[in-house]
């Protein structure tokens, strides 16, 4: 599956009249190419159901098409606002994505996803690594013990991409050698001598890096893609997977508009509250400063409270 973001993808077939439900705006995206990160992508490739779906299946014994749009969204809206998921999982998407190593591990993590990933058991693995640009290589967070801090300087991000690229570069190197020959040689079969006997490449695969890229198909209902979304894109989440969230993002916004506005205002640009920031916001609005350690906030909660509300 040698592939990249230039390849074109197959020829779409023949148009034929379908009873499906279809979205316009999501049918032109089947087969572009959304560019991420240096040599990533992600590829619409199918989907199933659209705002409609949602509706019908929340009242079941409705038709489509039974009520007024305005009626539709509204319940779109109360289905998500009060956390009924079921009939989102009504909606399926299917997409190609093409990622470093260490953020498939990351992607992974959303277990109700269906996937099926490049092996490089059977195939030979491309020389395409990631290197983070410049503008996002940032120090240690002094606040956050997995996440990062302000830029390091343009001296010592030149030092950090020379040790990255270098150390991918032999890694690839040494792969090569083990499979006993050039990734372009075994590609076309060609013939290898007693010296350049080659070991599995399931073996010679395991020096690799997790920056390397693979490529997987991965489905997933509507439901679990909102929570991967709200997860993923949210400022906190490392750059280079909250950049693959952003692309999904923008294909869930095509395709359920219904949906995805009621996902940013209920979710997406929503906030949860303890039951301690609930007391605290009761006493502001009555006018009272609250005691927010008698209340029982940490200082970090104290903080985001405060910083969520504008009071600092």
């Amino acid at each position: 599956m040698k592939e990249s973001a230039d390849t074109p993808v197959d020829a779409a077939p023949a148009t034929a009249p379908t009873r499906r439900p279809t979205v316009p705006a999501l049918e032109e995206m089947i087969g572009v190419t959304l560019p991420v990160l240096d040599h990533g992508f992600v590829r619409l490739v199918d989907y199933m159901g659209d705002d409609q779906a949602i509706v019908q299946a929340a009242r079941v014994s409705y038709g489509r098409g039974t009520r007024r749009v305005r009626e539709d969204r509204g319940l779109i809206r109360y289905l998500l606002r009060h956390q009924h998921t079921t009939p989102f999982e009504m909606c399926e998407i299917k997409v190609h994505m093409k990622l470093p190593i260490f953020v498939a591990r990351q992607v992974i993590r959303t277990r109700l996803a269906s996937v099926n990933e490049y092996s490089g058991r059977y195939s030979v693995l491309d020389r395409e690594f990631y290197l983070p640009d410049p503008a996002v290589l940032g120090a240690q967070s002094a606040a956050n013990r997995q996440g990062r801090g302000d830029v390091v300087s343009p001296k010592r991000a030149a030092h950090v991409l020379d040790l990255l690229k270098g150390d991918a570069e032999r890694a690839y190197a040494h792969y090569e050698d083990m499979l006993g020959g050039s990734a372009e040689a075994l590609q076309t079969g060609e013939e290898r001598g007693e010296e350049h006997e080659g070991i599995a490449r399931e073996l010679a695969r395991i020096n690799l890096p997790v920056s390397f890229y693979t490529q997987w198909y991965w489905k997933i209902d509507l439901h679990n893609l909102l929570r991967f979304i709200a997860l993923r894109a949210d400022p906190h989440a490392q750059y280079e997977i909250r950049v693959y969230a952003e692309a999904l993002a923008t294909l869930t916004r095509l395709w359920v508009p219904d949906v995805y506005e009621a996902f940013v205002d209920y979710r997406l640009e929503a906030a949860g509250l303890s039951r301690m920031e609930l007391e605290a916001l009761r006493s502001l609005l009555r006018g009272e400063q609250p005691d927010l350690a008698a209340l029982g906030l940490s200082a970090r909660e104290q903080a985001e409270f405060k910083q969520r509300f504008g009071l600092i």
